[in-house]
């Protein structure tokens, strides 16, 4: 697995819209929440996918027992569970969305040969990271705890 350069991440996550969480939940300090979460309040559309909590509403929309019942427009797919559970979503993602540009794992997710079959069909894969992170480092927001971004702003 590389790591995507910066450029790689600030465009996918430039023209990313709407981005399905699988394996969100619905408990406010579970990392998935606040990922979502902080993800929707940066103006992406984020549907929430996870069976235990289908038909309930998180950050404003309906979550969702699977990918299939996501709208065919979802653009990434933010995977929130183990490694070994990868595969059936990827293929479950590449079957049912057509819109589907990038597969991106969370922090400690990674899978070689779902990755390679994502690519294969055209769909980048961004794996062990975390969007949020990545989106506060590139853009200047990530200051806690004396963490240099490399990023010069002039935001206080």
């Amino acid at each position: 697995m590389t790591r995507p350069d910066d450029t790689t991440l600030r465009r996918i996550l430039t023209r990313t819209r709407l981005i399905a969480v699988v394996g969100v939940s619905a408990n406010p300090v579970r990392p998935s929440y606040y990922v979502a979460r902080y993800l929707k309040l940066k103006g992406f559309r984020v549907i929430p996918v996870n069976p235990g909590h289908a038909g309930e509403t998180l950050f404003g929309e309906t979550v969702r027992a699977s990918l299939a019942d996501c709208p065919a427009d979802v653009d990434m797919v933010d995977i929130f569970r183990r490694s070994e559970a990868v595969p059936p979503i990827v293929d479950e993602a590449l079957e049912h969305l057509p819109g589907l540009r990038t597969v991106w794992m969370q922090i400690g997710v990674e899978h070689a040969e779902a990755a390679a079959k994502a690519r294969a069909r055209g769909v980048e894969v961004v794996e062990n990271l975390c969007p949020k992170m990545e989106y506060q480092r590139l853009y200047g927001e990530l200051r806690m705890g004396g963490i240099n971004t490399g990023i010069i702003s002039s935001r206080l």
